[in-house]
């Protein structure tokens, strides 16, 4: 479990420093003016990556861990259902793109919609490489896209190019991500993929009133799920994503759209810091544990109580101490890296550190109730924290300007975290005896095999 986690987490201290060193030459390399434009078309386009993949990716882990190789049943009509949500989208990105001509900004908009169905496949390809217990594989693909942005802005900043220029190539790695997404899926939308945790297909019996088969091929002996079916398992995925993304990105657009890109990249910059640091929950429970909490949740009670009272408590003190780093960090690092005229935002940095050990504890908590048969309980909560960010950012962002912003998150993760704790102490945990830290011990010394 420590070298799979460990991995991972290589793999995402790789796209941290990818990733912020991409801003750091986009902001030392356009005005500030274009960073923050290009920046918020950015956060647009992301905002869309639920809708684009339409919780297929999250409804996987849950069918694949609940049914085993049955589930490929699920597997064509998931995969029209989220062509269809990227095509409508891009559409729509591009349509967006056109109010703007013969602006540049148009042609920044038509060309980052390809990140669009990039996010899409990357979500997708990694939900298939978790199910195959393929963390190297999935290391590997999460990082590769963000390597060749950096390629991409390196030559832009070279070559003293412009924010259309940068535009262009982060469209070319894209196209590039969706290719690899597709190799790396075949096996997979064949119905042939080994997965991890349960039998090979081939061992999987069909349902009695059919002959055995060699293997549960995608619509084949099962049926496959109906679209009302299929659209009332995926859409609450698509909703939590939609909350957790507005989080992140929301305060950026709103900030453009009233204070102006140079303002946006006041707050852009300190976002994409703790986007950065938000990577860690999400390798922890999406991205290794929540596949098998899957599992757990009909088999283990032991492992989902300990992942509930050490790893939910560990979260929230490792978010305590990251949280200090970032504040006392970011006073000193942020205009030494990205230059004199963003010494403004680490104030707003330090304001938002103060989110990270909601979000971590958030974070735990609310694997647990995704899967504890509480999810859309879990979603009516993100929706409740959703609503507080958009009137704090509301009431904040014209009063106080970006610092305003960056307070409003502040609240709204704080709300969030509480309401999901309390469902998850109440709904998951219920009179249940929580386990000791002995219990931890002889549980990841000798049962850590038989609990993967």
């Amino acid at each position: 479990m420590l070298a799979q986690v460990g991995l991972l987490g290589l793999s995402q201290a790789g796209v941290t420093v990818a990733a912020f060193g991409s801003q750091v030459l986009l902001a030392r390399t356009l005005t500030r003016e274009d960073f923050g434009s290009f920046t918020a078309v950015l956060a647009v386009v992301s905002l869309t990556a639920p809708l684009a993949v339409f919780g297929v990716s999250e409804l996987w882990l849950q069918v694949f861990g609940q049914e085993g190789a049955r589930a490929y049943r699920w597997v064509g009509p998931s995969l029209r259902l989220a062509g269809a949500a990227c095509a409508a989208l891009l559409l729509g990105v591009l349509a967006w793109s056109a109010a703007e001509l013969p602006d540049a900004t148009a042609a920044v908009r038509a060309l980052l919609a390809t990140v669009v169905a990039a996010q899409a496949a990357l979500a997708l390809a990694g939900s298939v490489r978790q199910l195959r217990g393929d963390y190297r594989g999935l290391s590997a693909l999460q990082l590769a896209p963000h390597l060749g942005r950096v390629l991409v802005t390196v030559a832009v900043w070279a070559a003293g190019l412009s924010v259309v220029a940068a535009a262009a190539g982060y469209a070319v790695v894209a196209v590039a991500t969706v290719a690899a997404c597709l190799l790396a899926t075949r096996e997979f939308r064949r119905g042939a993929m080994p997965l991890e945790g349960h039998p090979a297909p081939a061992a999987v019996p069909a349902p009695a009133v059919v002959p055995a088969g060699p293997a549960v091929p995608v619509g084949g002996l099962d049926a496959g799920p109906r679209l009302g079916e299929l659209l009332g398992a995926a859409t609450p995925y698509v909703l939590g994503n939609v909350c957790y993304l507005l989080g992140i990105h929301f305060g950026t657009v709103l900030a453009a759209e009233l204070l102006g890109g140079a303002e946006a990249a006041l707050l852009a910059v300190p976002m994409a810091v703790l986007t950065a640091v938000y990577l860690v929950p999400r390798v922890v429970y999406q991205q290794y544990l929540l596949g098998k909490l899957h599992r757990w949740a009909g088999s283990d009670a032991e492992a989902v109580l300990l992942a509930y009272r050490w790893g939910s408590a560990g979260m929230v003190a490792l978010g305590v101490v990251v949280a200090a780093a970032v504040a006392v960090g970011g006073l000193v690092a942020l205009p030494v890296v990205f230059g004199p005229e963003y010494r403004d935002a680490a104030p707003v940095l330090a304001v938002l550190a103060l989110a990270v050990p909601f979000r971590f504890g958030g974070a735990a908590v609310a694997a647990l109730l995704t899967s504890g048969g509480l999810l859309r309980r879990k979603v009516v909560y993100q929706a409740v924290g959703a609503v507080v960010l958009l009137a704090a950012l509301a009431v904040a962002v014209p009063a106080w300007g970006v610092r305003g912003a960056a307070g409003a998150t502040v609240l709204a993760e704080a709300v969030l975290c509480c309401l999901l704790w309390v469902a998850a102490r109440r709904g998951v945990v219920g009179d249940a005896p929580l386990p000791t830290w002995r219990d931890l011990r002889r549980r990841l010394s000798r049962e850590a095999p038989r609990a993967s």
